[in-house]
């Protein structure tokens, strides 16, 4: 099949996606997928706009939140409200591998596009769909956004200092989390269709994803009744491992898995003997006294430059690393030199980095293309995908179904 895309490369290059999503975790599946080389169609709307191109922003094509989200994807601005629009997308998914969607419980259905509908017109096509809590379930009717997925799956009651109430995950942890899970689910669908040549429909709950998270703390309650605290930044296989003052306002993380590394750690502190303190001298031993451990450490960490620790524990196998600001990981040369931050060109022609994938593959698709302005492609799949002339588009175009 054609493809604006067809040169990219990557492992899903000739695959192609339909998405219908909003904000930022379906998004997020779709950038991953788009990241592997997949062409990504997102359909949208002038007159349903997604919140991340109005959020900060006077021109929803420049939109922060929009370009974080949306680099080297497509749009097609087609009106899901409009049942002509609703058989475009029909069409288009017929000529698609996977539809990727996170609208509202019962959106789909209501538009005219639940699975029954899709898998008629393309009993081959894989359905990605996520929601808060599923498809299915007495609360499955609910909605909600990355700081509710956190909290009602578990992770917020954890996160906090010991001894104190929970202070919850300051950041959205949410949505990206479950945006990879989403990625990873369209990916095993994948395999399953090459390997037996059928489609599916998979049920993405972010609830469910979030609580995969914590599955430890989740088990040991379950079988053995325990109920998990707040630790601060401890962790129970290592010790040492929290966080520690530096100079100036410069914290340092530093986590000890092994007792090599805790004997190399305690000659790197000038204090060799502390390996064989009776106190300290194994990781049971060491989670028993870690108050006085984590101050030792302090101690020493204390008046001294962050990156001279670092480079001193980590030269010697020690995990060590800088607490970082977005300041600094947008000036962290490793991060450069893997090519962590690729330069996309945006929609106007101006070029900026943009985050990329986590990983680097043997095949890796291209990244060129930043967040598309909207309906920048809507020629291209009513065209090329769809095959309608020049003649019937401007006529969808005049009845407001493709602005």
């Amino acid at each position: 099949m054609s493809s604006v895309n067809s040169k990219r490369g990557g492992p899903l290059q000739g695959v192609r996606v339909v998405e219908l999503t909003k904000i930022w975790a379906g998004p997020e599946t779709g950038k991953q997928l788009a990241y592997l080389g997949a062409e990504v169609i997102r359909i949208e709307s002038e007159g349903a706009i997604d919140g991340t191109r109005i959020l900060g922003a006077k021109d929803f094509n420049n939109a922060p939140g929009h370009q974080a989200v949306n680099p080297q994807k497509l749009s097609a601005q087609i009106d899901i409200k409009n049942s002509k629009g609703i058989e475009l997308i029909l069409d288009l998914i017929r000529e698609s591998d996977m539809v990727i969607e996170n609208l509202r419980p019962g959106a789909m259905e209501r538009l005219g596009l639940g699975y029954d509908v899709i898998k008629s017109v393309n009993p081959n096509v894989i359905c990605v769909s996520m929601s808060m809590y599923g498809n299915d379930g007495p609360l499955a009717y609910q909605t909600g956004y990355a700081p509710c997925f956190a909290a009602i799956g578990g992770l917020t009651a954890l996160v906090g200092y010991e001894g104190e109430t929970p202070t919850g995950i300051n950041i959205r942890y949410g949505d990206p989390t479950y945006g990879a899970a989403g990625t990873f689910a369209g990916l095993v669908a994948l395999l399953h269709r090459r390997n037996t040549g059928k489609g599916q429909f998979v049920d993405v709950s972010a609830v469910e994803t979030m609580t995969t998270m914590i599955a430890d703390s989740v088990m040991e309650h379950a079988i053995n009744g325990v109920e998990h605290q707040c630790d601060g930044n401890r962790h129970s296989e290592m010790a040492p491992h929290n966080l520690y003052r530096c100079s100036g306002d410069d914290w340092v993380s530093i986590a000890v898995a092994s007792e090599a590394a805790w004997i190399s750690l305690a000659d790197a502190m000038g204090t060799p003997a502390l390996a064989e303190d009776s106190r300290f001298k194994s990781l049971a031993d060491r989670k028993a006294n870690e108050n006085a451990l984590d101050g030792l450490v302090g101690a020493w960490t204390s008046g001294r430059s962050v990156g001279d620790v670092v480079s001193q524990l980590q030269a010697r196998g020690i995990a060590a690393g800088k607490s970082q600001t977005s300041i600094d990981m947008i000036s962290d040369s490793l991060l450069w030199s893997r090519g962590f931050y690729p330069e996309v060109t945006e929609f106007d022609g101006t070029v900026r980095p943009t985050v990329g994938p986590g990983a680097k593959l043997t095949r890796s698709a291209a990244i060129t293309e930043g967040a598309p302005a909207l309906g920048k492609h809507t020629a291209y799949v009513l065209g090329e995908i769809l095959g309608l002339s020049s003649e019937e588009q401007e006529q969808l175009a005049a009845a407001g179904i493709t602005r």
